[in-house]
């Protein structure tokens, strides 16, 4: 059975910048963050929501199940696209979330035109898709908002290791 219990927050690209259009036509600032968001932690919320303290209003790009396959491999991922968007979407930090098939969120960022471009900071910036493009449009790129030890990678490890 599919759920869309925040069918207002999970939107088509389509819809989404149709938001981002309106938000900005009030100035208000918008931050963007991606990821597979295949078992969320605590690193993950906490990202969330210091990018919620430094914009008005927070996008978040999920990668589709294909993308998420494509970069993290075979039995990846965990949850299903639609799963991983509610969940994300749950989270008061968060206003917005789309989902992206493609591997990497450039187009989405392009199209955005984020003020804020935010990941966590076991990313350098020269890693952070789009980066460029931000700062080139008057952006700024943020990568320092990380708890250590935190990551679905490790997660599902320690998981497997008790099997």
């Amino acid at each position: 059975m599919q759920t869309n219990y925040h069918k207002n927050k999970i939107l088509s690209k389509d819809k989404l910048l149709s938001q981002i259009s309106k938000s900005k036509s009030v100035n208000q600032k918008i931050a963007f963050t991606n990821g597979c968001f295949d078992i969320l932690h605590t690193g993950h919320i906490y990202l969330l929501y210091k990018a919620s303290t430094l914009a008005d209003i927070v996008v978040v790009g999920v990668n589709s199940d294909k993308s998420v396959s494509r970069l993290k491999g075979r039995g990846r991922p965990i949850m299903s696209q639609n799963d991983r968007a509610e969940i994300i979407a749950s989270i008061r930090y968060v206003d917005f979330v789309t989902i992206f098939d493609e591997l990497t969120p450039i187009n989405l960022v392009k199209t955005i035109k984020p003020d804020f471009l935010i990941k966590g900071g076991d990313w350098k910036e020269s890693e952070i898709i789009g980066a460029d493009f931000v700062k080139s449009i008057g952006g700024k790129v943020i990568s320092n908002f990380y708890l250590p030890n935190r990551s679905s990678s490790n997660i599902i490890s320690s998981i497997k290791d008790i099997n």
